[in-house]
């Protein structure tokens, strides 16, 4: 997969894991968000229920950012 200026992230080898707590949460595939830390530092993200549909990469620093509005709660709905 490439991404930005044209950087190969290689999603073969991806561990993905999910956040789910609580019921269903050890059944794969049941989950909505699943997280794999990629080569160098590149995060990716997918929809658990869809593991062959697309793949969002976040870099290093846009992962940052991302984690970080989402402790201060700027995703939160009113």
């Amino acid at each position: 997969m490439s991404i930005d200026n044209g950087t190969n992230v290689d999603l073969s080898g991806a561990r993905w894991v999910s956040g789910a707590t609580g019921e269903g949460a050890a059944t794969p595939g049941t989950h909505s968000v699943e997280i794999a830390m990629l080569a160098d530092g590149h995060v990716g993200m997918r929809d658990g229920k869809n593991p062959d549909g697309p793949v969002l990469v976040f870099t290093p620093g846009e992962w940052a950012a991302f984690t970080a509005g989402v402790r201060d709660g700027e995703f939160d709905r009113p």
